[in-house]
């Protein structure tokens, strides 16, 4: 028997809509990727499929670079009455060691799902790993990952619990090749939490090295200026000559250092080729509670990070679980927190949910150009501000040139695979 290709995906023509500036643009897709762009209008050939967009906003699709799916929805299962960072971890420990491999696979297919339909097709989630929790989380979310293939694009970093090094760290690195071998693809982890966090930081960089594969590691989620274990980071991947793609998340108390000491790292940072991703949502939460004036943002130093050169990506962090009660799935979220918390101007916070979390989580370049993936997303608005701002859900989600979501055209979904 000859298995035969598949057919391609007919032609699509978008037309009508505009593009971040406000310029009208048409973009056709054939082939999963887009052939032709129309700027001011004037599409010359009529396709199949075409799509009018008029008073919608053309985007690359958004990406997720830094989410937890696995803890996606049990805020009311387990609730932290604490409202704390230590109280979140509480009642997420409750809910893997409760929780079995099917609900949690349910609340991560949901929540990946619900990426999709706000136009992120581009997911990098990180899941618990550890003899605590073992590896029901990680069974749970690649096999929801596996079954999503072809609607979006989803990177699993092992969030593996302290300690991995040395004696004690024995069990946790059996788990963690574990996890690798069942298609994890990032190793991630809290060597800051660790009592050794420079051996803990080398003991991760290790592991990926002989999985070959990168890491994505939580650092210095507190306000304690103490912590700054970042720069032991930048130090560890510039002495062992780390050649996979390094991320450091949080870096929250780089945000309180002084000028002087976040130029330092940030020029580590740049140097070492260490990424950052910042949470906004959750660690402006959770952070700060303890002061009763002058309150600290929560977030980590961006505009040095930005002058240093290092790449910065915003994520969307928790989704309605104890660590944080909010949170809709939708980067955008993340985009309009860097303006109004991080002070950013609009374009430089949406290019920290696409084209930089793109670069920053290793996707190919997605943008309005003739030969980029075919990975759109429009929304109601008359230029980028605005459909920030607004973020309606009404949105149009293409998906390698086909339409997956079309909420706004005919309120449904898309048939054949659609939401």
């Amino acid at each position: 028997m000859i298995n035969m290709p598949p057919p391609p995906e007919p032609p699509l023509s978008l037309v009508g809509a505009v593009d971040a500036a406000g310029q009208l643009v048409d973009v056709e897709c054939a082939d999963g990727i887009i052939v032709a762009v129309h700027r001011g209008g004037g599409k010359t050939t009529p396709l199949t499929g075409e799509i009018d967009l008029s008073g919608m906003v053309l985007l690359p699709a958004l990406v997720e670079p830094h989410t937890h799916v696995d803890k996606a929805y049990t805020a009311d299962l387990y609730p932290n009455p604490a409202t704390d960072f230590d109280g979140a971890i509480v009642a997420s420990a409750r809910s893997f060691t409760e929780a079995t491999t099917e609900e949690i696979a349910a609340r991560a297919r949901r929540a990946l799902l619900a990426f999709v339909a706000k136009g992120c097709l581009s997911v990098r989630t990180h899941v618990v790993v550890g003899t605590f929790f073992g590896m029901k989380a990680v069974e749970a979310v690649t096999g929801v990952v596996a079954e999503l293939t072809g609607l979006v694009d989803v990177q699993v970093v092992a969030h593996i619990t302290p300690p991995v090094h040395g004696p004690a760290g024995r069990e946790n690195r059996a788990l963690l090749r574990d996890a690798i071998a069942m298609g994890v693809t990032h190793v991630g982890g809290n060597p800051y939490w660790s009592d050794d966090p420079v051996h803990e930081t080398h003991a991760c960089l290790e592991e990926a090295a002989i999985a070959g594969i990168g890491v994505d590691l939580h650092t210095d989620e507190t306000l304690d200026p103490r912590c700054l274990t970042v720069m032991v980071l930048a130090d560890a991947v510039k002495r062992t000559g780390f050649p996979h793609s390094v991320v450091a998340s949080h870096c929250v108390s780089l945000g309180v250092q002084p000028p002087d000491t976040q130029r330092r790292a940030a020029e580590a940072l740049a140097e070492a080729g260490v990424s950052v991703i910042s949470l906004p949502q959750t660690n402006l939460y959770l952070q700060g509670r303890a002061a009763e004036e002058a309150k600290p943002r929560g977030l980590t130093a961006l505009a040095a990070l930005h002058r240093a050169g290092v790449k910065v990506a915003a994520g969307g962090d928790n989704i309605q679980d104890p660590f944080n009660p909010m949170g809709r799935a939708d980067p955008l979220e993340a985009a309009s927190l860097f303006v109004s918390a991080g002070q950013l101007d609009p374009t430089t916070a949406f290019d920290a949910v696409a084209t930089s979390a793109r670069s920053v989580c290793g996707w190919p370049r997605v943008a309005l150009e003739v030969g980029c993936p075919a990975d759109l997303v429009a929304l109601p608005g008359s230029g980028l501000r605005e459909a920030m701002a607004e973020a309606c859900t009404s949105r149009v989600v293409v998906r390698r040139g086909k339409v997956i979501s079309d909420k706004f055209a005919r309120g449904a979904a898309v048939a054949g695979g659609g939401l």
